[in-house]
């Protein structure tokens, strides 16, 4: 299985369920594995067969400086809906962390999984 991977995307957004928290941008962390298939791609060696990381970061980014949840599992399960519906992923793991959430902690956040990462289909 070949996967693609985006490590620590950070986007600015209003996050959380304060009063003050509504007021403000803060900062979450995208962590993002998603399954691909290479042999395409690598036969071409043309971005065009490839799941383009750069393209899916750009998306996520704009997408969650324009949002406004309260929860980090809301914007977890959407985060995950456009990858897989836009992106063709059948299978991604995705971390969103809030850094400095928690006092004493480094990072809180939330784990998603969707799809089977073991089936035969690729994306």
């Amino acid at each position: 299985m070949d996967i693609v991977y985006i490590r620590e995307l950070e986007v600015k957004t209003v996050i959380g369920v304060y009063d003050w928290e509504r007021e403000i941008r803060q900062k979450v962390t995208i962590d993002l594995q998603m399954k691909s298939d290479f042999a395409e791609a690598a036969v071409n060696d043309e971005i065009e067969y490839a799941l383009d990381y750069k393209e899916v970061a750009k998306r996520l980014t704009a997408y969650v400086e324009e949002s406004s949840f309260k929860l980090m599992e809301t914007l977890g399960v959407r985060i995950a809906d456009i990858v897989q519906n836009e992106f063709g992923v059948s299978w991604l793991r995705l971390e969103l962390g809030k850094p400095g959430a928690v006092t004493g902690s480094r990072d809180v956040g939330v784990i998603i999984e969707r799809g089977n990462k073991m089936d035969g289909s690729s994306s």
